[in-house]
């Protein structure tokens, strides 16, 4: 056997030659830096719109228990709402709701029919999206968000297999 020979390359950064350090379209750290002061001062709105949001999507799957058919335009209503959530949880120290959020949205993209089982599993992505904001679960959720997230991957993973 021939031996083989890796030749490891190395290609130049050539990031920060494309990135401005001063003038027209360069980042301005002070502005970075104001606009994540006003996210953070947002906080308390965050937990208003989110607890809208949490009503929305129960309406919503409610909406989606009682109807009968292939019950897509009731499925899509769970989707949208739980995408609104995905898209804003992170920005405002709520990494978990984001996360379940989007677990949530890609079991709704994968599954083909909405029988009881999904049902379940849309229920508990709902009823830990509540835990997480009565809870206050901010960030990751620490020990027990890991849990859960791993835990509704699980069910998801069981379905969509």
């Amino acid at each position: 056997m021939a031996e083989d020979k890796l030749e490891v390359i190395n290609p130049p950064n050539t990031l920060k030659q494309k990135v401005g350090t001063g003038g027209p379209g360069a980042v301005d750290l002070d502005a970075l830096k104001r606009a994540e002061e006003v996210i953070a001062g947002m906080t308390d709105s965050y937990l208003e719109w989110v607890t809208e949001d949490l009503k929305k999507i129960e309406a919503a799957y409610q909406k989606l228990k009682a109807a009968t058919g292939d019950r897509k335009k009731e499925l899509d209503g769970v989707f949208q709402v739980s995408h609104d959530i995905k898209g804003q949880g992170g920005s405002f120290g709520y990494d978990l709701m984001t996360a379940i959020g989007n677990e949530l949205c890609r079991l709704i993209e994968r599954i083909d029919h909405v029988g009881p089982d999904e049902m379940e599993a849309i229920r508990i992505h709902i009823e830990s999206m509540k835990l997480v904001i009565g809870n206050d679960m901010k960030g990751q959720g620490g020990k027990a968000g890991e849990q859960m997230l791993a835990g509704l991957q699980k069910v998801c993973d069981k379905l969509t297999a």
